[in-house]
């Protein structure tokens, strides 16, 4: 006796070629994820010149007006 229709489960049957395409669908597409991280590759750091502060002697300033007192002193004892 056969069993009636509706009781007669149907299994899907899957296609191993649909399934190896899924599969490789998904490699495709994670590979080209994970090309773009590196693209750029890694460039060199860039160093920024370390800033020198040149301090003035200020020397120069006191020089001229004790050499300027020399010569008036030396005018002076001279007369």
């Amino acid at each position: 006796m056969d069993a009636p229709a509706f009781l007669i489960q149907t299994v899907p049957v899957r296609n191993w070629r649909i399934e190896k395409m899924k599969k490789l669908a998904l490699a495709a597409a994670v590979s080209l994820a994970a090309s773009t991280a590196f693209a750029g590759g890694l460039a060199e750091p860039v160093m920024e010149p370390d800033v020198v502060v040149q301090k003035s002697s200020s020397s120069g300033g006191i020089l001229v007006p004790l050499l300027l007192l020399l010569v008036v002193a030396a005018a002076i004892s001279s007369n």
